[in-house]
């Protein structure tokens, strides 16, 4: 595997939902389900010719050469996830959001607004919900997978985020489809 891929790149960010909880109630079983986790994500990467920059916790910072590679992984570690035999006190949840732009590399990580804005993507997701951002949906919309569509959830604001940005779900079989509303301004008002 080269070096980080640098100048326009795909972002793919996940974390696990209510991890922390799961670590209180059940630190063995949990334990192991994350080294599970951590398997199938970074098998799925390389396969997908993308690169972990960083791992915090649960969460995975990777990026990728092309926006379909990165769709591609995510959508495969899904499905693998769904599939693998969870203790039932701990399965994990992962939810992951897709975004592109220009980065700048600085000694193996990612800095600027293309970072930003992944990562306050990926908090207004639901745990095995993956959303793309519209610049991620532009390059991978005319080369999805058989079967797997992506639906327009509108404009919405992201926190801390001057510009709002139109969000994409991945809808793929076997992948859950249906979920509250996401995490964003809209849903919850601060005053």
């Amino acid at each position: 595997m080269e070096g980080l891929p640098t100048g326009t790149v795909t972002f793919l960010f996940t974390d696990i939902e209510g991890s922390t909880r799961l670590w209180e109630r059940n630190p063995e079983p949990m334990q192991q389900a994350l080294a599970r986790h951590d398997q199938i994500f970074r098998d799925a990467i390389e396969e997908h010719g993308g690169y972990v920059f960083k791992t915090v916790g649960d969460a995975f910072c990777a990026t990728f050469p092309t926006a379909p590679d990165a769709l591609e992984a995510a959508l495969d570690t899904q499905r693998l996830l769904l599939k693998e035999r969870w203790d039932e006190s701990s399965p994990l949840r992962v939810r992951m959001a897709l975004h592109m732009g220009a980065a700048e590399e600085r000694d193996g990580d990612y800095f600027g607004p293309p970072v930003n804005r992944v990562a306050r993507l990926l908090s207004a997701a639901h745990g095995s919900q993956v959303l793309l951002s519209l610049p991620t949906e532009e390059l991978v919309r005319d080369q999805l997978p058989p079967d797997v569509e992506l639906w327009d959830l509108g404009e919405q604001r992201l926190k801390d985020l001057f510009r709002p940005e139109r969000v994409f779900q991945l809808l793929a079989p076997g992948l859950p489809s249906e979920f509250p509303p996401l995490r964003t301004l809209e849903s919850h008002p601060n005053n």
